[in-house]
């Protein structure tokens, strides 16, 4: 088998097999393929698309191509999330405790933050002593004891997918669904899960703009899953505002733990009821969505919820008073009000922008290599279809930087919200689902 003929043939429409596909990424992966073959056959792959079992036979090219996380040692089916990645999304840690306290167990795998997007481990580590450095064995007992464990990502997994993504990067073949799709779930087959439940953010603060872009990654992603076996479901879920009122690492898990006593943003507590009912399900742990919702609900009423988050901080080390009085976590030294220029109605606020504040405060990273500061962020004090007066404060920022980078933020956070002199009417939060049988649109979608 030849590199350039199987270019050849991608280059020409043709459906690639799974020979050929394995051929090409652990020649790769050793190094026998160079740079410039693989760059010409992903811009083909750019150009011509992969059909649905081309796309499957990717994505398990690059799960064999490094460790794969072996779960079987945990009784029940084990359901992952992944995200696409949003402004103020903190449904993970409401998931986690809430899932576990059902019945379902996690072993959850997670990444850092970069961008305007943050990451589950940084807010984790704003918990004083939290270890996310786990051995496997530690991983897997504690799961098996306590339901539930996050650490972050570590060991050789699909080293395939690293080096073809920094290879994407440069060629300008990132945005390619087929390749998107395959990166993405290489990595949750990799890391051992039975079914998978997915959060596909559209809107101006997600990925994928538009909603028809959303649909076709998450009818890919669900189309993998169920050709490798994996029973897979995708939620298109709104990222038109932060969907939490907090973006910054400590302010998050201030505010998922003020959800899981009940309160919080009703967004964020919304999409994680929607998300776990689905995840319950698929865990056999509910007969349908009303009963698993109608469960969870439960868990936070009854704190079951918040005591097994506890539960969990105890078990990785981390200081668990800061559970029972979040005002214990790292803070920043001063607090500006973002005020309203005028009376009016928010129409919308640019997710987006706003992470890209956060991020300039300190609360986000530019770079990998970036340090970050735990305690910096924003708190909405309005969301979009929200009445506002002139003088009331839109946002908050939470400050450790001069004065010059402060008054930089708090313009672009001005700006980042558009303000209408009519009422305007609440964004939906979910918009589709799409399953093995097909998308689901729900009402409130938009194109």
């Amino acid at each position: 088998m030849r590199t350039v003929d199987v270019i050849q043939k991608k280059r020409d429409g043709h459906e690639l097999t799974e020979a050929e596909i394995s051929f090409l990424i652990e020649g790769y992966t050793r190094g026998e393929i160079p740079d410039y073959q693989m760059a010409a056959w992903a811009m083909a792959v750019y150009f011509q698309g992969m059909t649905a079992a081309e796309t499957a036979s990717l994505t398990m090219a690059m799960v064999r191509s490094g460790e794969q996380m072996d779960l079987a040692a945990i009784p029940g089916i084990k359901v992952d999330k992944h995200s696409t990645g949003g402004v103020g999304d903190t449904t993970s840690l409401l998931l986690v405790p809430l899932l576990a306290a059902a019945g379902v167990p996690v072993a959850k795998m997670s990444g850092r933050g970069l961008g305007h997007t943050g990451g589950t481990i940084d807010k984790l580590e704003a918990i004083p002593g939290f270890r996310t450095e786990l051995s496997r064995e530690e991983f897997i007992e504690q799961v098996k004891e306590v339901g539930a464990s996050i650490i972050g990502q570590s060991g050789n997994f699909t080293p395939a997918d690293k080096k073809l993504y920094g290879l994407r990067d440069v060629t300008a073949t990132v945005n390619s669904i087929p390749l998107i799709a395959s990166s993405i779930m290489s990595k949750k087959i990799a890391a051992g899960a039975d079914a998978i439940l997915l959060d596909v953010k559209t809107g101006g603060g997600a990925f994928m703009k538009t909603l028809d872009d959303s649909i076709r990654l998450a009818e890919a992603m669900v189309a993998i899953g169920t050709e490798v076996g994996r029973e897979t479901v995708a939620l298109i879920t709104g990222m038109e505002q932060p969907l939490g009122n907090s973006i910054g690492n400590a302010l998050e898990v201030k505010e998922a733990i003020e959800a899981l006593h009940g309160k919080g943003s009703p967004r964020l507590t919304e999409v994680a009821l929607t998300l776990g009912s689905h995840m319950l399900r698929l865990g056999g742990k509910a007969a349908d969505l009303t009963e698993a919702r109608s469960i969870l609900s439960e868990r936070i009423a009854d704190g079951l919820a918040l005591a097994k988050l506890k539960e969990l901080v105890a078990a990785q080390g981390g200081d668990t008073s800061v559970i029972d009085d979040p005002g214990k976590l790292t803070s920043a030294s001063r607090v500006v009000p973002i005020p309203a220029q005028a009376d009016g109605f928010v129409e919308a606020i640019e997710a987006e922008e706003v992470g890209l504040a956060a991020m300039t405060l300190g609360a986000g990273r530019a770079t990998k290599e970036a340090e970050i500061d735990l305690a910096v962020g924003i708190v909405l004090h309005k969301g979009v279809g929200d009445a506002v007066k002139k003088g009331e404060a839109l946002a908050e920022l939470h400050v450790n930087s001069p004065d010059d980078v402060v008054a930089q933020v708090a313009a672009r956070v001005t700006k980042a919200f558009t303000l209408s002199e009519v009422p305007v009417e609440k964004p939906a939060l979910v918009y589709a689902v799409v399953t093995k049988d097909g998308v689901e649109r729900l009402a409130g979608g938009r194109s």
